[in-house]
């Protein structure tokens, strides 16, 4: 099986979505509030990793579609060459 510039972009868009998912779901579990009823004390820090997954996830799915636009400028060459 030949693994394609498209696969892979689709496959990394894919890592990168549950990967801002899984960021996201444990941001919407921090307690915004000191006073919040029923939370564990909010700690800055606590928020410091989900949101460097998010930034990471955003940043593979520009790659990703980068790989997309150099796979479809590559097709567009092969293309015009064999016209």
């Amino acid at each position: 099986m030949s693994i394609t510039p498209t696969t892979s972009a689709v496959n990394l868009i894919n890592t990168a979505q549950q990967k801002s998912a899984d960021a996201a779901q444990v941001i919407a579990k921090l307690p915004i509030q000191n006073n919040e009823v029923g939370s564990s004390e909010f700690k800055s820090g606590d928020i410091i990793k989900p949101v460097l997954s998010l930034k990471e996830a955003e940043l593979e799915t520009s790659a990703a579609v980068k790989l997309l636009e150099a796979d479809k400028k590559t097709i567009g060459s092969l293309l015009d060459i064999s016209a």
